[in-house]
């Protein structure tokens, strides 16, 4: 009993959007055993690559209302100032940016960094370079622009990277989001940045691992003025 409930707890659902991959990759595996060996160990290779790349594990959220949580798991590439992206429609202003890349590695599925409004979602087609380099900014991307209770409005992109080829968002403009509740995923590599308002202070710093939902990015309540 005590191996069934230690798998119980390793097991982490995939989600929903990597379905269709985990199924092909069985599919090519049941053929396989069928018409030939290596085809089988291809499609099993697939298959649990799929349930390792499209994990969707539980977060606790910070227990503190004033928290911006990591949009996305992954490594900080960039901390600095930037105006968000035009199509959102928000002031020219720059504002603190914080922008975080996932490896295949990573957990991709992306999470609301504070609650507020969705006032405005952008999507935009574009090129397809590294998501860890400078012109990753020119990649497809798909931009969120969130009002918080305060009046006070963050953004998040999700940019897709070398390999990926969709941006899966499940809010839509006028939805009210919780901290820390799932909202998208980006399939295979890509990057996601943050915009918080302007005169925050990002408490990470760049090379520092994010966990979605959990990590704390900045406090607003007590963030200091520039």
């Amino acid at each position: 009993m005590d191996i069934l409930d230690s798998l119980r707890s390793a097991w982490v659902p995939p989600h929903r959007a990597g379905l269709p991959f985990i199924i092909g990759g069985v599919v090519i595996f049941v053929v396989g055993l069928m018409v030939a060996g290596w085809l089988a160990w291809i499609g099993l290779a697939f298959a649990l690559f799929c349930l390792f790349f499209f994990r969707d594990p539980a977060r606790v959220m910070p227990a503190r209302p004033d928290a911006v949580v990591a949009p996305a798991d992954g490594r900080v590439v960039i901390v600095d100032q930037a105006v968000p992206p035009a199509e959102l429609g928000l002031p020219p202003v720059a504002m603190p940016r914080v922008a975080i890349f996932l490896s295949v590695l990573d957990v991709h599925v992306n999470r609301v960094p504070m609650a507020g409004m969705v006032t405005r979602i952008a999507y935009r087609h574009g090129t397809f370079a590294n998501a860890a380099a400078k012109e990753s900014e020119l990649n497809e991307r798909n931009a969120i622009a969130i009002r918080l209770d305060s009046g006070a409005e963050i953004a998040v992109v999700q940019i897709a990277g070398l390999i990926a080829r969709r941006i899966l968002c499940d809010i839509h403009e006028g939805d009210r989001v919780a901290t820390g509740a799932r909202f998208g995923i980006i399939r295979f590599g890509s990057r996601t940045d943050l915009y918080l308002p302007p005169g925050s202070v990002p408490l990470v710093a760049v090379g520092q691992r994010m966990v979605g939902g959990e990590t704390v990015i900045a406090a607003l309540g007590t963030t200091l003025v520039l």
